[in-house]
């Protein structure tokens, strides 16, 4: 098995030029060539960004909502009570409680991709911060999970929304949609993504924000990315 997937390999790399920095038109025009799964792969871009995070007023986090979807099935749940609770069941949320999922969370039982709070929940939250965290799934205001509009909150996730947040070497990594995407519906999510990127662009990151960028599939090699033009994206 393992020789089979390394030939693969091998011969996407023939499809890739190592050497060349492609532009957004070329990086599009020449992904779907490196599709080799039995699954719809995910578009995946990775970015290093001139940031140090181990500054407060250097980290980049933040989400986005792509037009296009990112083509997955995101189970959401909902930290919420009384009306707000009734409005997270009307949105659509998977699942919905306060204690009793608390209570779930802590025994380890974490049935979804989303975790969305009400502000006055959060000191119930925070209990289970230290499980929520590691997974990424911790509710936060800037990524618009801890907020009293549940209802958009609850669309947001179901409809395409992306989160972010640059790790502790500057890299930023995220799913933009899959290869059964048209190009242009491709080209839109990427747009937004990076243009979301550079709007959390920090005051105090100084020189070429954008370092390095790549995409790729979920089992393709890498193609990287003309940085100055995603810098220019706004």
């Amino acid at each position: 098995m393992g020789k089979r997937v390394n030939k693969r390999f091998q011969e996407l790399q023939k499809k890739v030029d190592f050497e060349k920095t492609y532009s957004m038109e070329e990086a599009l025009a020449n992904i779907k060539n490196l599709a080799s799964a039995k699954f719809d792969e995910t578009i995946e871009v990775a970015l290093k960004l001139n940031v140090d995070p181990r500054h407060a007023d250097q980290m980049v986090r933040g989400s986005v909502v792509l037009p296009a979807g990112t083509g997955k099935s995101v189970r959401v749940a909902v930290v919420a009570k009384d009306v707000k609770a009734d409005e997270a069941k009307a949105a659509g949320a998977d699942i919905v409680g306060s204690d009793e999922l608390i209570a779930d969370i802590q025994a380890g039982k974490i049935d979804f991709d989303v975790l969305i709070a009400t502000p006055n929940m959060m000191g119930m939250v925070g209990k289970v911060g230290r499980i929520l965290g590691p997974k990424g799934i911790m509710p936060n205001p800037k990524t618009g999970t801890v907020t009293m509009d549940v209802k958009t909150a609850v669309e947001n996730s179901k409809g395409g929304q992306v989160n972010f947040r640059v790790d502790k070497q500057g890299n930023i990594q995220a799913g933009i949609g899959k290869i059964s995407f048209t190009i242009e519906q491709i080209k839109e999510n990427f747009e937004t993504f990076i243009k979301a990127i550079n709007k959390h662009k920090p005051a105090a990151s100084k020189g070429k924000y954008i370092k390095t960028a790549a995409i790729s599939l979920t089992m393709s090699p890498s193609l990287s990315l003309d940085n100055q033009e995603l810098i220019d994206f706004k």
